[in-house]
């Protein structure tokens, strides 16, 4: 009998302790589920970003003014993996509900704008407005540059930088377009090419054949035609290098120094001295370090290779860096067998888009960046873009879909987001950015609360107030991923 009365107590008491247990579990899980969604790590898809514009203008929570509040920072996190998985067929959007969405959010002197809201499983177009005007796209231009450098060369596509040796004691430097050469091996990931690594392994080869002293050429003619774009105004020296397929921190007087900042004059030039002095480091005495071409059928020395194209295109679209986009325009003509210009460039990726079956009516190219003000692309032509991208026949534009920022997470979406009428957004809103001077865009995909990815695209030319054309876009994309529509 004593046994019982003590046994009875213990498993009341172990009962108790178990339900606790799951309802803490419980409660904590469903927090931890809600901060990994809010951060962009647990997610239904892939995010976007919308319109700015005439007809909705103006903010529900601005003040008197309608000025808004500036959004505070978010802070970095990993972007998710599977960016679509999950979510195809969901959800299905009303047109309808969704249009009264996007004219809801009014933000004073915004702008007037172009756009469009299609349904990436369906095609289906769910908003639209002036979605087939031309208009100045800024740094979204960078999406069809992507696009062409991927649809010509696959994925894993790598630019070799190769040292040749046409006679003994004689080399050249030959660039192969690698955007992201470094002069000193990094640890960053993706791993990038460096000169000090082709100098060890140079060095290493010369040494073996008894040969210490040689005299160095750099060949950068892979590229050709003007280096700088005519139709960029001179004050772009800044936020562009001249284009070169052989350059070192992408033509900037500090690597890794950020997008902003002073340029070298000649790249390739400064690519060759930065060699020279690796060599030297590995006992190899340099006499004298010049242009050169290098002869064809010139004997191999040594060579490093880039990261795969698809880490290329993830980290342009993702820092929208002008500089790696004009690499990739070139490489799209040299891949076309074209020559490596802006010319042919802008050529090969309207055929691109054409053999996507995406749409070129409206669209002119003059760069690859974007930078250019006499550049035009529809909304729409982003907006088709995308939805291609995302399907499965199209395994290799996946970057165009990974490589978009993501609101209030990574990228240049990153600090964005932020107030109020935008949190919605964070984690499931994803875009490219485009910004000029009176110009704005945002386009990429959305994932809805009702389980629906979205692709978009808005444009906004001119408004009066730019930064609040920016706020318009954020909030407006964020509404839309808060459809139950």
């Amino acid at each position: 009998m004593g046994l019982r009365r003590l046994v009875v107590p213990v498993v009341a008491l172990l009962v108790v302790t178990a339900l606790v247990l799951g309802l803490v579990s419980g409660v904590l899980g469903s927090l931890a589920h809600q901060g990994l969604e809010a951060a962009g790590l647990q997610t239904r898809a892939a995010p976007s970003t919308a319109p700015s514009g005439a007809v909705a203008a103006s903010a529900s929570s601005a003040t008197a003014t309608g000025s808004p509040s500036p959004s505070p920072s978010a802070s970095r996190a990993p972007m998710p993996a599977a960016v679509l998985a999950g979510t195809e067929g969901e959800g299905r959007t009303s047109a309808a509900r969704l249009a009264e969405r996007v004219r809801g959010v009014k933000v004073k002197d915004s702008g007037g704008y172009s756009g469009e809201v299609r349904d990436l499983r369906t095609g289906t177009v769910l908003f639209a407005h002036r979605a087939d005007k031309g208009a100045i796209p800024a740094s979204t231009t960078k999406l069809v540059t992507a696009a062409a450098a991927l649809n010509l060369l696959g994925a894993e596509h790598r630019f070799a930088t190769t040292v040749v040796s046409p006679a003994k004691g004689r080399l050249v430097l030959v660039g192969g377009g690698d955007p992201y050469l470094l002069e000193k091996a990094s640890r960053a990931e993706p791993t990038r090419a460096s000169l000090s690594t082709l100098a060890r392994s140079t060095a290493r080869t010369l040494k073996a054949d008894g040969v210490t002293k040689v005299s160095l050429g750099y060949d950068a003619s892979l590229f050709s035609g003007p280096s700088w774009n005519p139709t960029w105004p001179g004050t772009y020296g800044d936020v562009a290098s001249k284009v070169s397929a052989l350059w070192v921190g992408e033509g900037r007087t500090t690597p890794g120094g950020g997008v902003l900042g002073p340029r070298q004059s000649d790249p390739a030039k400064e690519a060759g001295k930065a060699f020279e002095r690796q060599l030297e480091r590995q006992g190899i005495t340099v006499t004298k370090t010049q242009k050169a071409k290098a002869p064809k059928g010139a004997p191999r020395v040594a060579s490093v290779s880039s990261m795969t194209l698809e880490r290329i295109v993830e980290h342009v679209l993702m820092t929208s860096d002008n500089d790696g986009a004009e690499v990739l325009l070139r490489q799209a003509a040299i891949a076309a067998g074209r020559r490596g210009t802006f010319t042919d460039g802008t050529a090969v990726v309207a055929d691109q888009l054409r053999d996507l079956g995406v749409q070129t009516s409206g669209v002119r190219l003059r760069d690859g960046s974007g930078l250019s003000r006499s550049t035009r692309i529809p909304a729409r032509t982003l907006t088709e873009l995308l939805r291609v991208a995302g399907e499965d026949d199209h395994p290799r534009l996946r970057a165009l879909i990974t490589g978009l920022p993501v609101a209030g997470v990574e990228g240049s979406l990153a600090t964005k987001f932020g107030d109020d009428e935008s949190l919605a957004g964070r984690g499931v809103v994803r875009g490219k950015t485009g910004t000029l001077t009176k110009v704005h865009g945002l386009a990429g995909t959305i994932t809805t609360r009702d389980g629906a990815v979205l692709t978009y695209a808005f444009l906004v030319n001119d408004p009066k107030n730019d930064y609040n054309a920016t706020v318009w876009l954020q909030r407006v994309t964020a509404a839309i991923s808060k459809c139950g529509c």
